[in-house]
């Protein structure tokens, strides 16, 4: 296992165990992440501290039920990984199922850049409005 993917591993096991402190370690302190739509959580985060109030944030709004799960193995390009994954959520009645791609690309040991692909993100929006 390369090192890129050991680091985005952890990551994603952390994140599928609600172990934000663990994600948070993952995260380069200059992390960029691209958070796709025209939600309240769209856009580009920049630092690790405004990625994990908005992981927070989702959280929250979902009542503690946002889950993510990887549903293949990872694929490993030098230090960039793609991840299928799932992801779900449910709040105030309304629910957000749907399968999506990330990007992770790690470097010095740390994940440094994101980007995500959600499989219908007019639903998505819906849901975070």
């Amino acid at each position: 296992m390369s090192s890129a993917e050991q680091v985005v591993r952890t990551y994603f096991d952390a994140l599928e165990a609600q172990d934000l402190a663990t994600v948070a370690a993952a995260l380069a302190e200059d992390v960029v992440w691209h958070q796709p739509g025209a939600n309240r959580f769209s856009g580009v985060q920049r630092g690790a501290t405004a990625v994990g109030a908005m992981i927070a944030g989702m959280t929250e709004i979902s009542g503690g039920s946002f889950a993510l799960t990887v549903t293949a193995p990872l694929l490993v390009n030098d230090d960039t990984v793609a991840a299928h994954i799932h992801f779900s959520a449910s709040r105030d009645g309304a629910t957000l199922d749907q399968d999506g791609i990330d990007v992770l690309k790690v470097t010095d040991g740390k994940i440094s850049e994101v980007w995500l692909f959600s499989a219908d993100q007019p639903a998505e929006d819906a849901f975070w409005g």
